[in-house]
């Protein structure tokens, strides 16, 4: 099993769905076993919507199927609400899960996320979609 865990906001998966995209290597990677995904039940019903919505049904089938096989993709449902987001209470499924599953990393681009830098407690280290790039291509 990998030890890099983290949570992938959904702008940045959608970012690195096409293949022609400069962040493919984030799915490459994940489906190389070279990190761990942590998800919960909300997270993958905002992947799957949003994939349908940019991409296709069939997409969004294929790659909710595909983290379905993957023993890298670790399911966790969180049991609390910690609340840290309030500019958008949406992307608290996010942190939730971060915190749930003990990552390393939840990599965004949103800066909603931000206040997460001022926070001393719980710790939920963000990094953007480009230093996790960062960090893949030096794996």
């Amino acid at each position: 099993m990998p030890s890099l865990k983290i949570v992938l906001d959904t702008n940045c998966l959608l970012r690195s769905i096409s293949r022609r995209s400069a962040y493919s290597i984030v799915l490459d990677k994940l489906y190389d076993d070279v990190y761990e995904l942590v998800v919960s039940n909300d997270i993958l019903l905002e992947y799957e919507e949003k994939i349908e919505e940019i991409f296709s049904i069939e997409t969004a089938e294929l790659i909710i199927g595909a983290f379905a096989l993957l023993q890298n993709v670790r399911k966790t449902d969180p049991h609390f609400q910690l609340g840290l987001i309030t500019a958008d209470p949406d992307d608290n499924k996010f942190v939730d899960c971060a915190f749930a599953g003990n990552v390393h990393f939840l990599v965004t681009d949103d800066k909603h996320f931000n206040v997460l830098r001022t926070i001393s407690f719980p710790s939920i280290n963000i990094i953007t979609l480009d230093k996790f790039k960062e960090i893949l291509l030096a794996s």
